[in-house]
């Protein structure tokens, strides 16, 4: 959850209203030895659960009848299962997957999306014993040569595989699963392969050797693995223990109070098979007795149809979304007033992840939440990353603005080590995972002789004067490279003002390139507003609406923009070029949570880096043209 917010305006004359809600501020110690910054927060950790679904006992003794998890039937009426219900379930699953044979060295994949067999199916792994994998459907459904689902496989060597349906995946697992692997499939069969229906799962059988392997667990236990989302090289398995899962939510807890306070409810969409859809929002509603309804939508012009649908009848105590699901969301609540009903009655706090949000957007959030409910929603972020399960710091300090990532929760300890001429952010506690599975080399390259994990994110101090003001992210470490000229060029501040100066008509950037004399950017525009910037209609090709006089005037503007505080050429955009073809993600070229890979596109697209460079490619603008 990279905070990437903008900066916000001061109101002197007098402060913004808040709805009031019970935030954490927690006090700091710094420390600075060497040139090493260490910080954390003085609030310990309270004491964590042995395991995670001690939570599901908890909540199923304590409101047996309360809604857990809903999902729309076939798209129609909400099917809701209840605490007790979801336990029952659990255990009778948990007690057939014991049957398997399954163990960490053939755990069980699911390749499906989210669904509540998905989550009946995960939870009752989990409390056998099991650990399973949600494994990003991308890779089995999107990709065609299924090589990072064939890698997945390979480092997993998965016993079972899940799917909600069989159809979709039969090609994919025929092309990378062993014959002998079986499938649980809800609906369908996988020809040629040993299929056990899901509902059979579902069957009474003894429950008495489901609750010994449940009460054989623990703190070490290893819940899930979950794949990184492979932004530098093939994905590695973090395995993900009942204590990370823990400690997470115990975090978000002590920092959110207000999840104790009142039912967390949630309207969610994002993945299972990543750590914040997963582990951070499920983990929400599990940990604090509340209730998690499952979104189908997506914030697409297709999907977030979907979305409204479900918002108009549910309305959240906290709502998370990456930032073009809050675009789509801004456009929606200022033109619908049933939807601003339904979506400020119970709504307590705002978060947002993946990507910058742009000012304008979270300013016209503020005016609707002022205009109808007489005061703003607060709007939280972060840093995390899938091997912390995965909060490290909140915004719960003083400060808004671009890159702000807060403070540590509670339990982290933060050290930032130079390299080269920025800070790395590494991270200990108990929500760090132990490792990476079937690779001892890779695990060991990332925690130094502390024990810390080594990120790989550049942060720094809001002030270096006042170091209790919090922390910043500083851009991917990795990403960074110099010019021809030994010119060091810092990639993540320059791409972040770019992408949240390019709203709405950007959609991300990828600076280009290293051992070059000068620096230029590969855009992926929003090809929507770029189509309605041109006034051309659906018949008009993607590259004609690039090429027309409005959209080339437009981005020339930008670059203009940008350039107008460059000092030198590691900050100075010599030139654009605007691509017609979205990012690949069989070619690596984004990962599962939506963001760019800024190496694989460069690789993938060297020749037309190489054409631009000497001026022959087309689609270029430069700086200081006048279309």
């Amino acid at each position: 959850m990279n905070s990437e917010a903008s900066p916000r305006p001061t109101d002197r004359a007098q402060p913004p209203r808040y709805r009031q809600v019970s935030i954490g501020h927690p006090e700091v110690e710094v420390s600075e030895v060497g040139g090493i910054l260490r910080m954390r927060a003085l609030e310990p950790l309270a004491p964590l659960p042995a395991r995670l679904l001690e939570r599901l006992e908890y909540w199923a003794e304590l409101r047996p009848g309360q809604t857990f998890i809903a999902a729309r039937e076939n798209g129609g009426a909400w099917r809701e299962i209840s605490y007790a219900a979801m336990l029952r379930q659990v255990r009778t699953i948990a007690a057939h997957l014991l049957d398997l044979g399954l163990s960490a060295e053939r755990p069980l994949a699911l390749l499906s999306g989210n669904d509540i067999e998905h989550l009946q199916i995960a939870l009752g792994a989990m409390y056998a014993g099991i650990p399973y994998c949600p494994v990003s459907p991308a890779y089995a459904l999107l990709s065609q040569d299924f090589a990072k689902l064939r890698h997945v496989c390979e480092v997993l060597t998965p016993g079972v595989v899940f799917v909600s349906d069989s159809q979709p995946f039969q090609r994919a697992i025929d092309a990378v699963m062993d014959p002998s692997v079986a499938v649980i499939s809800v609906r369908g069969v996988v020809e040629g392969r040993q299929t056990i229906d899901f509902a059979s799962l579902l069957e009474p059988t003894d429950l008495d050797r489901a609750d010994a392997a449940f009460a054989a667990t623990g703190p070490d236990t290893i819940a899930k693995f979950l794949f990184t989302s492979g932004s530098t090289k093939l994905p590695k398995a973090v395995i993900t223990t009942q204590r990370m899962l823990c400690a997470n939510q115990q975090m978000l807890l002590q920092t959110f109070p207000v999840f104790a306070e009142e039912p967390p409810v949630l309207v969610d969409w994002l993945p299972w098979n990543h750590t914040f859809g997963g582990s951070h929002n499920l983990g929400i509603v599990l940990y604090n007795g509340g209730s998690f309804y499952l979104d189908a939508g997506k914030p697409t012009p297709q999907g977030f149809a979907e979305t409204l649908r479900n918002l108009r009848e549910i309305s959240p105590t906290a709502y998370l979304t990456v930032p073009k699901g809050w675009e789509e969301l801004v456009k929606a609540l200022e033109q619908d007033a049933g939807l601003r009903e339904v979506f400020f009655a119970r709504i307590k706090l705002f978060f947002f992840a993946a990507a910058g949000l742009s000012q304008s957007i979270w300013d016209r959030l503020d005016r609707i939440a002022e205009q109808h409910c007489g005061e703003r929603i607060r709007m939280m972020a972060g840093l995390g990353m899938t091997e912390a399960a995965p909060s490290c710091t909140f915004t719960t300090g003083p400060l808004s603005m671009a890159g702000y990532i807060g403070l540590p929760a509670p339990g982290c300890e933060v050290k930032l080590v130079p390299v080269g001429d920025k800070l790395e952010g590494r991270f200990r506690g108990p929500h760090i995972m132990p490792g990476y599975w079937r690779a001892a080399q890779q695990t060991a390259e990332v925690f130094d002789d502390e024990g810390f994990y080594c990120s790989g994110d550049a942060i720094k101090l809001a002030d270096p004067q006042q170091s209790q003001l919090g922390l910043m992210f500083d851009g991917r470490i990795a990403e960074d490279f110099k010019l021809s000229s030994g010119v060091f060029v810092s990639v993540g501040p320059l791409r972040n003002r770019a992408v949240l100066e390019g709203s709405p008509y950007v959609q991300d950037i990828v600076v280009a390139a290293p051992d070059r004399e000068c620096l230029g950017i590969l855009v992926f525009p929003r090809l929507p507003e770029c189509r309605q910037l041109a006034g051309l209609d659906g018949q008009a090709s993607d590259a004609e609406v690039l090429a027309s006089a409005p959209v080339r005037a437009w981005f020339a503007d930008w670059l203009e923009r940008l350039n107008r505080d460059a000092q030198g050429n590691a900050s100075r955009l010599e030139w654009l070029a605007l691509q017609d073809e979205a990012p690949s993600i069989d070619q690596g070229e984004i990962i599962d949570k939506g963001s760019i890979n800024q190496r694989a596109v460069l690789q993938r697209r060297a020749a037309q880096v190489e054409a631009l460079y000497r001026g022959e490619a087309p689609g270029i603008v430069r700086a200081g043209e006048k279309p």
